[in-house]
């Protein structure tokens, strides 16, 4: 229970921050068969889909890096099924992170995996 509550919690945090920045939120933990977005937000005409990882400790890495190759290719698949439901052109993508350590702040990773093969 306590790990759902620190979760929410932590989505809370980087939505707050992302709306700070100026990103208006669409739908918050978007689901289907391919996975979860936490967060879906659009920047201007770019539509953000953002993966926010908490972690309590940096070891092997922290939570930026829990974001892996296999993660980004499920986030990959659930923003084409939420793009595919649009219809019509998609507009301009990215995906994002929003990483936190601890009870430390967020850190806003913009277009954190655009080099994935």
């Amino acid at each position: 229970m306590l790990k759902r509550w620190l979760g929410l919690e932590g989505e809370q945090r980087a939505e707050r921050l992302l709306r700070d920045a100026g990103l208006q939120l669409i739908t918050r933990n978007y689901r289907c068969r391919h996975g979860e977005i936490d967060l879906v937000m659009r920047q201007g005409t770019t539509l953000v889909f953002v993966e926010v990882r908490r972690r309590s400790r940096s070891d092997f890495g922290g939570a930026a890096a829990s974001v892996d190759l296999r993660k980004q290719k499920r986030l990959v698949a659930a923003a084409r099924h939420y793009l595919a439901g649009l219809g019509g052109e998609p507009p301009p993508c990215r995906f994002d992170v929003v990483a936190i350590e601890g009870a430390g702040e967020p850190q806003w990773l913009p277009d954190a995996f655009a080099d994935m093969p």
